[in-house]
């Protein structure tokens, strides 16, 4: 028997291994810039912003605020179909790169609710503050 095939789990390479295993290890990671100082989402080997090539990782807080969502209620890629409903969403995160995630837990989404990362699977999702306890430092 075949094991079947997930759509939700990434295929690190050798550049983003880093971020993949330290999300792992339940740490977010992103990436700054040492010319213009932005930091940016997601991991790539130059800046968006000013197309420097001299950016490195650094840990992320952990700490967001929700900026948009949408409740999906029909997947047919594994394993989602059997996580409907669930929430997609775009988070700011307090360094300010925006990233898509997923929000769970049972909270209300409401724009600009304060969240905190959590782990799946290696994978950082978001949940409320209110649902966790206090953001970590």
């Amino acid at each position: 028997m075949s094991t079947p095939v997930r759509f939700d789990l990434p295929e690190a390479d050798a550049f983003t291994r880093t971020y993949w295993d330290a999300a792992a290890e339940g740490r977010l990671l992103i990436r700054r810039c040492g010319a213009c100082a932005r930091a940016h989402h997601y991991p790539r080997e130059f800046c968006p912003h000013c197309w420097s090539e001299d950016v490195t990782w650094e840990y992320a807080s952990g700490r967001a605020t929700l900026y948009t969502w949408s409740v999906v209620h029909r997947n047919d890629l594994p394993p989602f179909g059997e996580r409907t409903p669930y929430v997609a969403a775009m988070v700011d995160l307090a360094e300010g790169p925006r990233m898509s995630t997923e929000l769970v837990g049972g909270a209300e989404p409401r724009a600009g609710m304060a969240l905190t990362v959590a782990f799946r699977d290696g994978a950082p999702v978001f949940r409320a503050v209110s649902e966790g306890g206090p953001p970590p430092p």
